[in-house]
């Protein structure tokens, strides 16, 4: 009987979560180019600035000023980093060849909940698009998974902290 061990270091690891494609709308994908653009043409010679400022005032080793400059150009780099990935592994979804007959993300869902009577409405989408406030509701949450692949009348159970919630599909639409 053979064993093989694998060594995975950050960097492996970095470069297997790049890989990690996702789907996203022309409106999504075209605010994250724009993230980026205002990170690295605005925020970042600001925080430079900072950094230039604060290291002009000498002794660097008990300068609080250049410390909390330098923590916030690493957070920011950090997140521009993150950003490219997102953007470079990110797939344009093409909306023309989207339908209605089952739940699929973009589509605009009519709910109910089956125990309440409350109806709501959702527009599923990738997790980088997801916003309660506009009813835009990420396809990899609990009730995304549930919805996504069914009809109009199915009833689906979402499993919640506080037990079940049965569902029932009133409409799909675009």
């Amino acid at each position: 009987m053979e064993f093989f061990l694998f060594f995975v270091n950050s960097q492996t690891i970095n470069e297997i979560n790049i890989m990690a494609v996702s789907y996203v709308t022309e409106e999504g994908y075209n605010k994250m180019v724009e993230e980026l653009k205002q990170l690295e043409t605005i925020e970042r010679p600001a925080i430079s600035k900072q950094i230039a400022e604060a290291r002009d005032k000498g002794d660097l080793s008990e300068n609080a000023e250049y410390e909390a400059a330098k923590e916030a150009q690493g957070l920011l780099e950090m997140k521009i980093s993150i950003l490219k990935e997102k953007i470079a592994s990110a797939r344009l979804i093409d909306e023309s060849k989207l339908k209605t007959d089952v739940v699929q993300i973009l589509n605009k869902v009519v709910i109910k909940n089956k125990k309440n009577g409350q109806v709501m409405t959702y527009t599923l989408v990738s997790e980088h698009e997801a916003n309660l406030k506009e009813a835009k509701l990420a396809i990899n949450t609990p009730i995304g998974k549930a919805l996504l692949g069914k009809k109009v009348g199915d009833v689906v159970e979402v499993t919640v902290p506080a037990g079940k919630i049965p569902f029932e599909i009133i409409e799909i639409s675009i």
